[in-house]
């Protein structure tokens, strides 16, 4: 991965970004970048600097999947062909940056600038909260080539668009654009101007890290487990987190601020 490829930043207000800066491929992901990906974002989990992540594109697309030479199914054709190596491809790859950011404890933004393909779209998609302009383009492309849905697919779009929708996006390759994302359940926000995409998604993602990091990052795992959980099972966790987050500083600052009626200043610890 040359460092044109990803960038990885942080700014002086918790934010970290990740940045595809492939634009030339439509930021089509590389082995590299992959494991950039995967990288940044555990670096991202243990310093105590972040409290959001933030994912971005260069250019004008956000991410157009993988790059074909970087993938093991353009070798099918070829003679010796295993596809146990497709599968261990997967895991090692797409499928470790998917479950990186929907577990992460910390709030995640997508600012999807342009068009987000299979692979490129599920990684804006795991994201908590994803931002579109009337230009943004989710794209599957799958069943085109004989493929399964992968990097999360099957799993990330029936909660957020239901079994139908996801159905017709994954087996007809039925896309969604700006607004129409936004009406679906794929993204939180569509911003008219795509110049103002960016400070929008930067904004809210202030707004996140000035938060207590640590409550945000329970109540976000209580939502993301709650399909898999019965109601018992997710209010014995709600308490359980709730015993956790009363642990923190944050809540005796809030508790605090609320008192005073000025606002909060968290610390995240």
């Amino acid at each position: 991965m040359t460092q044109t490829d990803l960038r990885v930043e942080r700014d002086t207000d918790g934010v970290g970004r990740i940045v595809l800066d492939r634009p030339e491929a439509k930021n089509a992901l590389t082995i590299g970048m992959r494991d950039g990906i995967i990288h940044a974002i555990r670096e991202f989990r243990v310093d105590p600097l972040v409290r959001v992540v933030l994912i971005t594109g260069e250019g004008d697309a956000f991410c157009a999947g993988m790059d074909l030479s970087a993938s093991t199914v353009s070798q099918a054709a070829e003679p010796g062909f295993n596809p146990r190596t497709t599968s261990e491809a997967l895991r090692a790859g797409v499928q470790n940056f998917i479950r990186e950011l929907w577990e992460l404890d910390k709030p995640t933004i997508a600012a999807v600038n342009g068009a987000a393909v299979g692979p490129g779209a599920h990684l804006a998609l795991a994201c908590d909260f994803v931002f579109v302009h009337p230009r943004t383009r989710f794209i599957w492309s799958f069943a085109k080539w004989g493929l399964v849905a992968d990097a999360g697919g099957a799993y990330l779009l029936p909660r957020l668009v239901g079994l139908a929708r996801a159905k017709a996006m994954l087996l007809l390759g039925e896309g969604a654009t700006g607004a129409e994302a936004v009406d679906l359940g794929l993204a939180y926000r569509c911003v008219d101007d795509p110049d103002a995409l960016l400070s929008e998604a930067v904004a809210v993602a202030h707004k996140l890290a000035a938060g207590p990091t640590r409550s945000l990052g329970l109540s976000k795992r209580l939502l993301n487990t709650s399909f898999e959980s019965d109601l018992p099972s997710s209010l014995e966790l709600e308490a359980h987190f709730q015993a956790l987050a009363t642990s923190s500083p944050d809540l005796v600052e809030g508790m605090a601020a609320f008192r005073d009626k000025r606002d909060a200043k968290f610390t995240g610890e």
